[in-house]
């Protein structure tokens, strides 16, 4: 086990090497000029020119991916070129706000989608196999720019039950999902085709082994057979499924926490884009992926734990 996660993070540190380094080159080539965007339209040529050369715009790339990478390691991201405050406090109090709507979808819709995978294997080929099978695979191709402007226009437009710009909450349970709820129903329309799906086929799949045949000719009860037997064995690649969708549920939220103008990270990272705000944009992603990264080390952990034929394997 201890080879097995000294592989991994040696594996993640690699490709968080190689992000940084793609994520530091898309910046730079992207169109804007950070010194035109800071003072403005009016300002004439050469005071945008002493700025950038202030912000050192101008200094050779590999130096300033050195010294961006430095201050990221130590704890020094610098300040908004734009708004004037710490990089790091801006980024981290927005994936708070991110992680906040992530595990509020996660926790409504992962209990469901297993319910339902499970009730879907347990019916195998039947109609209501396919009607949860069908159901799963159209909530996924909804694009989830299309099924928030629905909802804002029906819930909050219409009825008016719900803000059209949801905020962060406050510990009161009623403002919690006032807040939390419309904006993670898109969220939910993609995590149950997944989750749904993966728990089915681990259900058929235990329910179609030896040690579940072993079970039932042994005279067991089907309730015994499958608590004990079944989904002990066929939730585990689930695990592994949710804990790698947590982490690109929080990091692909700029279409949600647009449209309804959550301040997460997704929002973070458009703004400092159109912006042109570097240091805020680079972080940004830099954490996202390491959020990514990490959220994979946990579920090949998970599957590791749980599954000893992983641990054991050479």
């Amino acid at each position: 086990m201890r080879r097995f996660l000294i592989k991994r993070v040696a594996l993640a540190l690699v490709a968080l090497v190689l992000v940084s380094m793609l994520v530091f080159a898309t910046a730079e080539v992207l169109p804007g000029n950070v010194g035109r965007t800071i003072l403005g339209r009016f300002a004439t040529s050469e005071q945008v020119q002493r700025l950038n050369e202030e912000l050192g715009v101008y200094r050779p790339i590999p130096v300033r991916y050195g010294e961006w990478v430095a201050g990221f390691v130590t704890g020094d991201w610098g300040e908004s070129q734009l708004l004037g405050r710490p990089v790091r406090e801006m980024v981290l109090d927005r994936l708070g706000n991110s992680l906040i709507l992530g595990a509020f979808a996660i926790l409504l819709i992962v209990p469901i989608s297993i319910g339902l995978g499970v009730l879907a294997a347990l019916h195998y080929g039947k109609i209501l196999d396919r009607a949860i099978s069908v159901s799963g695979l159209s909530l996924i191709a909804l694009p989830e720019f299309v099924t928030g402007v629905m909802l804002i226009v029906l819930f909050s437009v219409k009825l008016g039950w719900f803000p059209v710009s949801s905020q962060v909450p406050t510990a009161n349970p009623f403002d919690i999902v006032r807040q939390l709820l419309l904006p993670s129903i898109p969220l939910m329309f993609v995590l149950f085709g997944y989750v749904a799906r993966m728990a089915r086929a681990g259900t058929v799949e235990a329910l179609q082994s030896n040690y579940t045949r072993t079970a039932v000719l042994k005279g067991l009860p089907r309730r015994t057979v499958i608590w004990r037997h079944v989904l002990r064995n066929s939730l585990l690649p689930t695990i592994s499924v949710v804990s790698v969708q947590f982490g690109y549920l929080v990091g692909g939220l700029v279409v949600v926490e647009t449209l309804f103008n959550y301040p997460g990270i997704g929002k973070l990272v458009l703004d400092a884009a159109v912006g042109h705000d570097l240091l805020v944009l680079e972080a940004a992603v830099l954490v996202t992926a390491i959020l990514f990264m990490v959220s994979n080390l946990v579920a090949d952990l998970l599957y590791g734990v749980l599954n000893p034929r992983v641990r054991l394997a050479r």
